[in-house]
């Protein structure tokens, strides 16, 4: 698939519901999937071969694509809006694992999803969401939120702040059932919960810990002095867990992670972490490896 192909799939196929006027307002609004393709782009970094090892792929944090919009500076750990690379499409379910700065007062304006799990967790600041469905909330550093587009909703996410900036993550996961219907969570989680341990955010399950999404996926966080040693036994034969290094640095299986690296591996039940000098945050994501 070339670049413009998957430029127009992205609006098509990849969670975005978008047609006739709502696209042209989404255009007005500056919204990044949809901007049109420019001869030299945002200063994204020069594609880089991730390193592919047997059962493992390491993503550093340097060769993650770029695009500074003024109000937005984000981080592309794969393929988005105008960055594109064939080698770095998805993994598994994990389709988007966005670094984003959101500068104040600023945000993204109403936009349309579909059939798509989409979370976001704060690091710095606050966001106001709004949603179709009518829900107005505010999500800080220490919440998870989740919005299940399923058949179909338009959201916006603001920083109202007037001299603060908001860095949040905002991951997307295909599901695994098609247009049902659209759903708002989100969860203050408690910090202490994830001292020198993997505490977790995410699940399936309505009943389990965290907020749930519709997939066979499992997130958790960790929060580690140094030197300081976690175990993770993956939840599902035949998922794997992309690893995504927050702050710190650590060894995971053999390999070192530094900040804002990532480390995707599959064919494994059992993952051993060790946190580096100055610590480590993390956050594990097991997804399936195969889209249904």
């Amino acid at each position: 698939m070339d670049r413009k192909q998957f430029i127009r799939n992205s609006l098509l196929g990849t969670g975005m519901l978008v047609g006739g006027s709502a696209a042209a307002r989404l255009i007005q609004n500056g919204i990044d999937e949809l901007q049109p393709l420019e001869p030299i782009g945002f200063n994204h970094l020069p594609s880089v071969t991730p390193r592919i090892m047997s059962n493992m792929v390491l993503h550093k944090a340097a060769t993650r694509g770029h695009a500074n919009h003024g109000w937005l500076d984000t981080h592309h750990t794969f393929s988005f809006a105008n960055y594109y690379d064939p080698e770095r499409m998805h993994f598994g379910a994990l389709r988007v694992l966005n670094d984003d700065t959101v500068a104040a007062g600023r945000g993204f304006g109403t936009h349309p999803h579909d059939n798509m799990e989409i979370i976001s967790i704060p690091l710095e600041g606050d966001l106001e969401h709004k949603d179709s469905m009518g829900n107005t909330q505010m999500i800080r550093r220490g919440d998870i939120q989740v919005l299940s587009a399923g058949s179909g909703i338009t959201h916006s996410e603001s920083n109202l702040n007037a001299d603060q900036l908001t860095r949040f993550l905002q991951i997307w996961v295909f599901p695994n059932k098609r247009n049902v219907a659209p759903r708002y969570d989100q969860l203050t989680l408690n910090p202490t919960e994830r001292r020198n341990r993997l505490q977790q955010v995410l699940s399936p399950d309505p009943h389990d810990d965290g907020v749930w999404i519709h997939q066979d996926a499992w997130f958790h966080l960790g929060s580690f002095d140094a030197g300081k040693n976690a175990a993770y036994d993956l939840k599902r034969k035949g998922n794997g867990v992309y690893v995504f290094m927050l702050e710190g640095s650590a060894v995971v299986n053999d390999q070192l992670l530094e900040r804002r690296d990532g480390l995707g591996i599959w064919d494994v039940d059992h993952l051993e972490l060790t946190a580096g000098n100055e610590g480590a945050e993390v956050l594990m994501m097991e997804v399936p490896m195969q889209l249904n």
